[in-house]
């Protein structure tokens, strides 16, 4: 087990959290890393340029002109590829699919790995509580002299990830106007999000959710 100190809003350690070496004490892969990332950057990927074949195009029913005797190529279609205003061949269409391939355990694993950096490098933040009414100096009140007892640069706002089971209206509003804070719920966690963000913020009845689940997904 990992024991990792728990905070009051004062910034003062309560007491301390017992976390599951399984889950909080993996080893970094940074190969593996790479793949997570690439695959949920694949799959968030959407396609935008749309190109009409010549069957989409409008026009051509008719054949131009006569098979013979014109002096001309023959042509059929007027929506033919190298007709201008004719379809496009070999464009780009919306129906492309850009997702990479990871397996279950796989991205599983490479989400234990940056939840144990962050702990590792005592950028795990475990809060006693966290009680909000929708205002943002209630959420300055309950971090600040939390920050500031783990050694975060007090010219710098931290960029935090918070964990939580539900993302409420009071949290939202109370984070929205900070800028480099995210609340995102426990069972939608992913590689991107917590890499992209120095801490991580939970509290106590949060670990439990976050490692029933990590638990229920393997």
């Amino acid at each position: 087990m990992i024991k990792v100190a728990v905070y009051n809003s004062a910034g003062t350690v309560v007491g301390e959290q017992e976390l599951d070496a399984k889950i909080f004490g993996v080893k970094p892969n940074s190969s593996l890393l790479h793949q997570a990332v690439i695959a949920e950057q694949a799959k968030a990927r959407q396609p935008l340029a749309h190109t009409k074949t010549r069957a989409e195009v409008r026009g051509g029913g008719k054949k131009p002109w006569k098979q013979k005797g014109t002096g001309r190529a023959r042509h059929g279609s007027i929506r033919s590829p190298i007709w201008r205003g004719g379809g496009i061949a070999f464009g780009p269409r919306k129906t492309a699919v850009f997702e990479v391939a990871i397996n279950k355990q796989m991205k599983r694993k490479a989400l234990l790995m940056t939840l144990s950096d962050k702990v590792a490098n005592s950028n795990f933040v475990i809060l006693e509580d966290l009680k909000l009414t929708g205002k943002t100096k209630d959420w300055l009140s309950a971090t600040t002299k939390v920050f500031k007892a783990i050694g975060a640069p007090e010219n710098k706002k931290p960029k935090a990830l918070v964990l939580v089971p539900s993302v409420t209206t009071e949290l939202k509003r109370a984070t929205k106007n900070i800028r480099g804070i995210e609340a995102i719920r426990t069972d939608s966690l992913n590689v991107q999000a917590v890499l992209g963000h120095k801490y991580a913020v939970i509290t106590v009845d949060g670990i439990k959710v976050l490692e029933k689940w990590l638990k229920k997904s393997k």
